[in-house]
């Protein structure tokens, strides 16, 4: 029969079993007969006088076919179907399949079951076949993941739970529970409005069983390993410990919980560089490799445990390792039991720890054994892994050629062999030794030398920093004895040159000739002032100061420096500390160092000057070589310029070096910032990247205002620093005085040229060429001077020492110091408390006498 309009599409093939369908079926066809029957009666009656015989035939045979399929259905002969299957093979799989199968409608309709599902849910019969719902209806358990399966079939995925049920409840008939698998799935796979569903039931008490067993083994073999004789761990490609048996975490006082919740490494457990070892076996693609290593674990309290390690570790056919399976004997008892191990584990307790790398290797450089140093050494160079192979892969191919030649004369068998210094291959740049040594003629077949590498990388950074401090010292000392010299040549052109403007009206011809030398003599003295600067020994001015302020008040004129091209950016810290330095050989750095960036930013680029505060805590965690732990102001300059090359960072800070062309830079402008910064007591730093830009760290000290001192009478205090300072301070108007002044200088030329300004302003002046002579000349005047202007540098006799000979003579005697060096030179040589006044050289007359008045005048 053909099913109804109502029937699922031919797509969705079954075939219906239920009783409902069944009795429909039968009494439709009932009917039909019926009716056949009925009319053939009724025509047989009235065709015994109208109808035709061959008509009555017919009737009485289609009657008697409704009568044959009626009884036919009945016994089963006939079944009818709602479509008749596409493959009554697959039906006949369903029917006899050992999973129980139901299929239901949208409303929950049970349309089809096969056996298997009857017996599973315990049905009587068809008749009493239950959707699965209501099969285990009643069970808390069982309800929550059948509502997840009808939430899925409604919504037409798949899903599949598994559930432990009662005995009755899984068809038997009482006793022990049974785990059943449930499915279910949407006839038309993905249809959410599909009109039918799927299920199916399944017996998995045996694989359930099956798999208790296997846990169990497994549950069995751990805690045997955990409580084995011996320890077991397992590390994975990462380094990180994997597993450690029971065994193992009591040797090393470790707590398996605390293991098992991560975070351990191979490092934390093995001792010394033993870790790199086991991290350095050489990768064979598809094989497994078994090591035995004879080193020390670390305790959790930091004592040590000589072990021996079997260590297997399987590579994939990529060359990738895979976790380790290592097998740990404890030798504590052999070391006590057996004397010739107990050797072999002291000598190799002794070639692992050594602080020297060691492997011995073959003609070709092949690595045939090393130490846990050596392996170590050689993963920090090549990526691939190559130094652990090869000897010669760890060497700079430049210097490799050393290495070789040094393994070919112990395959000679030579001996005093030289050792080789040479670079390291590598990311970073180092340094180590090599030295070479032979082995044995019999055992030159296998090795031919035994090198022992020690790595010189920070002892070269060592000598080369105290090589550099040293030639900057050397180079300072120089300058600044330069410096001191040509100050006295400066003092006497520039003073001459004053009695030449003296001499000279404005309008005289020789008159602009007079002020070239004026201006060349000032601008050779800011020459020598850059070169005491270097060398430390300027005359500094300190204040305390905000450099936040002092930085604003720059900005105009670091804009008008670096031009339009270069944006100027200000970035202040927050209540930025004091700092005590002298505030116009700050500025001189700052502009130094903002010009330098300018001409490194042709094109324009961005300036940057952060100011921040840096405590001790920070300072100490900082790499910056030679700065002790203390409070600091940090100035940093940065800029987007073309940055400096590797090979000449290292000497911009030498004077003269400079990298402009001849006739735009001195090579002083860095020098000058260095000496600066040292001479304040701070420290000067430079990061730089070719093409990226630098970067100028300047690290001041902090500022605490307990240290300031109440203010005393001498150099830092008097008028004489005032009028020394410049030439622009406005002059009294009356320089002329009178008294007695006692001149000491070593020049000649200067010293006549001094007392000839000193006479022409109505001072007398006893003139004395050091301080032997000064001391004569005080006596012979019965020490009747008014003021003593001496030099500091002179022959048997400097300042300080006739300072101290005169006020042993007369306390209240008043001095000035006149010095190319700083006054801090010789300061510290002084008793406490002295007082004098200072006037650097050069000077002008000018200065000279307003400084002799200002101190002649002072209380």
């Amino acid at each position: 029969m053909t099913a109804d309009s109502n029937d699922p599409p031919a797509t969705e093939p079954f075939v219906a079993h239920g009783p409902a369908r069944r009795s429909g079926s039968i009494l439709l066809v009932l009917l039909i007969a019926t009716g056949i029957v009925a009319v053939a009666v009724w025509l047989m009656t009235i065709g015994r006088t109208q109808a035709q015989p061959y008509i009555l035939f017919v009737l009485a045979l289609l009657a008697t076919v409704g009568l044959f399929n009626l009884f036919a259905l009945a016994a089963g002969i006939i079944r009818f179907s709602d479509r008749t299957s596409d493959d009554p093979v697959m039906g006949r799989i369903a029917d006899h399949a050992h999973e129980g199968l139901v299929v239901t409608d949208s409303r929950g309709h049970v349309v089809y079951s096969n056996a298997a599902y009857l017996t599973l849910t315990g049905a009587a019969g068809p008749q009493d076949v239950r959707p699965v719902e209501r099969v285990f209806i009643g069970n808390p358990d069982v309800s929550e993941a059948v509502f997840r399966l009808l939430k899925a079939a409604r919504e037409g995925k798949r899903q599949q739970e598994e559930v432990r049920v009662a005995g009755h409840e899984a068809g038997q008939g009482g006793g022990q529970g049974r785990w059943l698998r449930l499915r279910v799935r949407p006839l038309g796979e993905g249809k959410r409005d599909a009109k039918y569903a799927v299920w199916s039931i399944a017996d998995v008490t045996r694989d359930r069983e099956r798999q208790e067993d296997v846990f169990q083994e497994l549950r069995h073999a751990i805690e045997y390993l955990d409580h084995a004789p011996c320890g077991f761990f397992s590390v994975n490609p990462a380094g990180e410990i994997a597993y450690v048996n029971a065994t193992l975490a009591n040797w090393l006082d470790y707590d398996l919980a605390e293991i098992g919740s991560g975070g351990l490494k191979l490092t934390d457990i093995v001792s010394g560089d033993g870790a790199a070892l086991l991290t350095s076996i050489a990768a064979v693609p598809g094989e497994v490799k078994t090591e035995v290593f004879d080193i020390d674990l670390r305790m959790r309290g930091g004592k040590t445990v000589p072990v021996r390690l079997y260590h297997k570790l399987a590579f994939g056919a990529d060359g990738a390792a895979g976790a380790s399976r290592t097998l740990v004997i404890s030798r504590a008892r052999d070391e006590h039991s057996d004397p010739e191990r107990a050797a072999e584990v002291r000598f190799m307790r002794f070639f692992d720890h050594t602080p020297m790398a060691i492997a011995t290797v073959d003609r070709g450089g092949n690595v045939v054994g090393a130490n846990a140093r050596y392996a170590k050494l050689a993963q920090g160079l090549n990526s691939d892994g190559g130094a652990a192979k090869s000897i010669f892969r760890a060497v700079n191919p430049r210097d490799r050629g050393l290495l070789i030649a040094a393994i070919n004369q112990a395959a000679e068998g030579q001996g005093d062999i030289a050792p080789v210094e040479a670079m390291l291959d590598g990311p970073k740049e180092r340094s180590a030794q090599f030295f070479v040594t032979t082995v044995e003629k019999d055992e030159r077949d296998a090795e031919t030398a035994i090198v022992y590498m020690l790595e010189t990388t920070e002892r070269r950074a060592l000598e080369n920093q105290i090589n550099q401090s040293q030639k900057m010292e050397m180079v300072g000392q120089l300058a600044g004895g330069i410096a001191h010299d040509f100050n006295n040549v400066l003092s006497a052109i520039m003073m001459a040159n004053d009695f030449l403007l003296n001499a000279h009206k404005p309008t005289d011809p020789s008159f602009q000739d007079i002020m070239q030398i004026k201006q060349n003599a000032t601008r050779a003295a800011t020459l020598v002032r850059q070169l005491l600067a270097f060398s430390r020994r300027q005359t500094l001015r300190p204040q305390v100061l905000d450099l936040g302020d002092a930085l604003s008040d720059l900005t105009m004129l670091l804009r008008r420096l670096i031009g339009e091209k270069v944006k100027l950016d200000l970035v202040h810290g927050r209540d930025l500390w004091p700092v005590k330095v002298d505030v116009s050989q700050f500025e001189q750095v700052v502009v130094n160092l903002a010009v330098n960036a300018r001409d490194a930013m042709p094109d324009g680029g961005k300036l940057i000057i952060r100011t921040v505060n840096v405590p001790t805590e920070e300072a100490a965690q900082l790499a910056n070589k030679g700065m002790p732990a203390a409070d600091y102001v940090k100035i940093e300059i940065s800029d987007t310029g073309t940055g400096i090359p590797h090979e000449i960072i290292d000497k911009i800070f030498e004077p003269f070096f400079s990298t402009k062309e001849v006739g735009k830079g001195t090579g002083l402008g860095l020098s000058t910032v260095y000496g600066i910064v040292k001479q304040t007591g701070g420290f000067v730093y430079v990061d730089s990247v070719p093409g990226g830009g630098t970067t100028f760290r300047i690290y001041l000290p902090r500022h605490h205002q307990e240290q300031e001192v109440a203010p005393e009478a001498h150099a830092g205090n008097g008028a004489a620093k005032e009028a020394a300072a410049t030439d622009a301070a406005k002059p009294k108007p009356d320089l002329t005085g009178q008294g007695t002044i006692l001149l000491v200088e070593d020049e000649d030329g200067l010293r006549s040229l001094n007392a000839r300004g000193l006479r022409s302003r109505g001072y007398s002046v006893i003139e004395a060429a050091n301080g032997v002579e000064a001391l004569e000349a005080f006596e012979e005047n019965n020490g009747k001077v008014d003021l003593v202007v001496s030099d500091v540098v002179m022959p048997e006799m400097d300042g300080p020492t006739l300072l101290k000979e005169m006020r042993s003579r007369n306390a209240e005697l008043k001095i000035i110091f006149v010095s190319g060096y700083a006054e801090d030179a010789f300061e510290k040589s002084l008793p406490e408390n002295q007082q004098f006044a200072f006037l650097p050289k050069p000077f002008t007359l000018t200065q000279l006498v307003a400084a002799v008045k200002e101190t002649m005048t002072a209380n």
